[in-house]
């Protein structure tokens, strides 16, 4: 099912006072292959003028502002011309698209999938037939051009169809290098085929490394063809991959918030509940918020009381009392009460909205690393073809024949196509992810890597990453004269009543408590205080747990011990209660978030790689400073928002440091995007682990150092594998010119060079 939009929905319109009003458009753009392509893109589209153009390879999206004498029409036309398409981005539709069936997005890589596939089951039986000699039988040849030749023109059309994108902008990249060494490859094998001895009967094809002057007319090199593009296909599939999933942070955001709500229709004792989208809500519309309900957007409590978990915009551990008058955020989590909120924001201008653009607008502005093979092959592809060019000249004007000529320029081209090269980065990639997974650790691409080597700066979330994020049972401070463990009986009793956060904690530990020595006794005449605590009969007793005016209410006194004991524990940023019955305060309970096993041990090994560490919490300043203490953090931020974690990565940054940003929840994922090396913990949001580069998918932080070693060591070993593939080709393509290595040799050539590539990359499965 297809899903359309029009120029009007997606473009926006400005005025700034000294100029013609502007419009904003997003475009999706199509075809591009390198951030070269991207570049070029943008150059084209800012020689229109009054054209300001902004094209991401990453996220294959361009913005752009244009004047009223431009549509967006002008602007996908320009693309297109340049030889890419571009198109205007459907917009989200949760609801469907208004038939009852729901909008399926279409995966863009499919196609590639499905051409990857076939490409491999065709290859795989000519490279095997080609390099062993007994399956050679009478007519192998042929079978073998018949099952190349598909992998070499279908399954190499991608590389085909950018080469000559590039060559008719004067450009080259690694995919002219692929194109013009497979077809060269292709293109002798028919010629030897067709015109010399190779389509004989019973023709064998050994492989040798003997230098040989021959006029090649019996050889072919279709498995070099046909395997090039099947490993490369693989390679361009794997980072087609990576590419999509950095939209699927902006999808994942959006989609937590809820999906439909129960308005309030009238006024009073007469106002009805009814069911409506999200998208119905305008500013000002009432409705209604149950006990673990999500809230449906940004707005005001009216009436009731209630704990707010609004941890993924905070971060902040313990839940948040509201009343009449408190301000809500949209897609946080009633704990608590029933709750009637007014909207005060909808759609675009709502926090969870705002947060999704910065996300985006953090992966946008995030640079992209360019491969070096790439840059090199800049140079180093018209380099090669000129040499090619050049050695066939110079072999027809010293009179070796066009036979020979042709024979050495093709052992060129084949001698410089880039097998090697294609499989410097993926081979590696696939070992150091493979061993990673195993290890926990989940590496999303190339670019990552190059991160991880110049990090000098790792900020640590507090809240589900350092600590715990759970709230459990920090201590039980009894009275004097009062026993510790009746205290806590009596509490879980009454708590394990209420669904609050808190009363959770402590009616866990109390059950922990009784370690099978019975149950936690029943509860009678329970009532819930809203934003007090609560009270209820517990075995006869009157037993009353919450806040300090609680008791006052019933005329109880709080001593002065216990007093003291509630102020320690929230000065590090632990939440106390007071336990009450027979009309005596009996003792405290407080929970809190505890630090993770292992938090202090992550620490000392990320110094120990040179990282400084930072921690960054929503939670109060009490709390981040105990925490800190405990792991040996010194550099401390409380009390921070979405929005200003971003600030704290980007002031380091500005500041010349190189930022790791290591966290769990959706209050991060901008966060995550902004730092140039983003680390998840896999125990948090999707939100959280879709904006990150690394994710640590045990939510172990001492992984992390781990994470950054296995990535240094990848990167470090991607760079062996390009350099000495470029050393085997500034090598051998002298001897190829010079006559003294056939075709045949010079792809036996290559194949040993792909196969010490692919071996370097298997050491990484030794990574400890």
């Amino acid at each position: 099912m297809t899903h359309t939009t029009s120029t009007s929905t997606t473009a926006s319109t400005t005025r700034s006072e000294d100029s013609a009003p502007t419009s904003a458009v997003e475009l999706v753009i199509g075809g591009m292959t390198c951030a070269s392509c991207a570049t070029r893109i943008e150059k084209k589209l800012n020689k229109i003028d009054g054209v300001t153009a902004t094209v991401n390879y990453s996220t294959e999206k361009a913005k752009v502002t244009f004047p009223d004498t431009v549509t967006a029409a002008d602007l996908v036309a320009t693309v297109e011309k340049t030889g890419y398409t571009a198109e205007l981005p459907p917009e989200p539709d949760p609801a469907g698209d208004g038939d009852g069936a729901p909008y399926v997005e279409v995966d863009p890589t499919a196609a590639l999938r499905q051409r990857l596939l076939v490409s491999v089951l065709l290859a795989v039986p000519v490279v095997a037939m080609a390099m062993v000699p007994a399956w050679q039988f009478r007519y192998w040849q042929w079978a073998s051009l018949v099952l190349a030749a598909p992998v070499v023109v279908w399954g190499g059309l991608p590389f085909h169809r950018a080469a000559w994108t590039n060559l008719r902008h004067g450009q080259t990249t690694m995919d002219t290098l692929v194109s013009v060494g497979t077809i060269a490859a292709f293109g002798w094998s028919l010629y030897a085929l067709f015109l010399g001895t190779a389509g004989e009967p019973g023709m064998t094809h050994p492989f040798s490394f003997t230098i040989e002057r021959t006029d090649g007319a019996g050889n072919i090199y279709l498995e070099a063809a046909a395997g090039v593009t099947a490993f490369l296909l693989a390679g361009r599939y794997a980072e087609a991959r990576a590419k999509r999933r950095s939209g699927a942070a902006l999808r994942a955001l959006l989609e937590m918030g809820a999906k439909e709500v129960s308005v309030l229709r009238g006024e009073g004792a007469a106002a009805t509940e009814v069911r409506v989208p999200v998208s119905e809500l305008v500013v000002g519309t009432r409705f209604v918020v149950r006990p673990g309900e999500k809230i449906a957007t940004d707005g005001e409590v009216e009436d009731g009381t209630s704990a707010v978990d609004a941890s993924m915009v905070t971060g902040e551990s313990v839940p948040v009392e509201v009343g009449p008058g408190s301000r809500v955020v949209g897609a946080t989590v009633n704990a608590g009460g029933r709750l009637v909120v007014r909207a005060t924001r909808v759609g675009a201008d709502t926090q969870l909205a705002q947060m999704a653009r910065l996300v985006e607008d953090a992966q946008n502005g995030k640079a992209q690393v360019q491969r070096l093979a790439d840059r090199v092959s800049g140079v180093f592809v018209p380099v090669v073809i000129a040499l090619a060019v050049a050695t066939l000249g110079f072999w027809v004007g010293a009179g070796g024949g066009w036979t020979a000529a042709f024979t050495a320029a093709v052992a060129v081209l084949i001698i410089a196509c880039p097998c090697a090269l294609g499989l410097a980065t993926p081979t590696a990639l696939m070992v150091g992810t493979g061993r990673g997974a195993q290890l926990g650790i989940l590496i999303k691409g190339p670019e990552v890597l190059e991160s991880t080597r110049r990090v000098d700066t790792v900020v640590l979330d507090k809240t589900g990453t350092v600590t715990t994020g759970r709230m459990t049972l920090d201590e039980v401070v009894p009275a004097a004269g009062e026993d510790a463990a009746e205290v806590l009986r009596l509490a879980g009793a009454l708590e394990d009543a209420s669904e609050h956060p808190v009363a959770r904690a402590v009616a866990a530990a109390a059950r922990e408590a009784l370690d099978q020595a019975g149950t936690l006794p029943g509860v009678e005449d329970f009532a819930n205080e809203q934003g007090l605590g609560v009270r209820g009969q517990v075995e006869g007793r009157v037993v009353l747990v919450g806040r300090p005016r609680l008791l006052a209410d019933w005329s109880v006194t709080v001593p002065d011990e216990l007093t003291a004991a509630m102020a320690s524990a929230q000065s590090r940023g632990a939440t106390a209660v007071v336990v009450a019955w027979d009309g005596r305060a009996r003792g405290v309970v407080t929970v809190a978030d505890t630090v993770k096993d292992g938090s202090a041990e992550a620490v000392a090994e990320l110094r120990r790689l040179g990282l400084t560490p930072v921690l960054l919490t929503g939670d109060n300043e009490g709390a981040a400073r105990h925490v800190a203490g405990l792991v040996g953090i010194d550099d401390v931020h409380a009390e921070v928002l979405p929005q200003d974690k971003v600030d704290v990565v980007k002031a380091l940054q500005d500041r010349g440091r190189v930022v790791a940003m290591v966290g769990d929840g959706v209050n991060d994922a901008a966060a995550l995007a902004q730092a140039d090396l983003g680390l998840a913990m896999g125990t948090g949001t999707d939100v959280a682990i879709e904006a990150s580069d690394l994710t640590l998918v045990r939510g172990d932080l001492r992984v992390a150092a781990d994470a950054i070693r296995l990535a240094r060591r990848t990167l470090s070993t991607i760079r062996g594998n390009l350099f000495w593939a470029f050393a085997y080709n500034v090598a051998a393509i002298p001897l190829a010119a010079a006559g003294l290595l056939s075709p045949m040799l010079a792809g036996g050539a290559m194949a040993l060079s792909s196969v010490f590539v692919v071996t370097n990359s298997l050491r990484l499965r030794t990574f400890r």
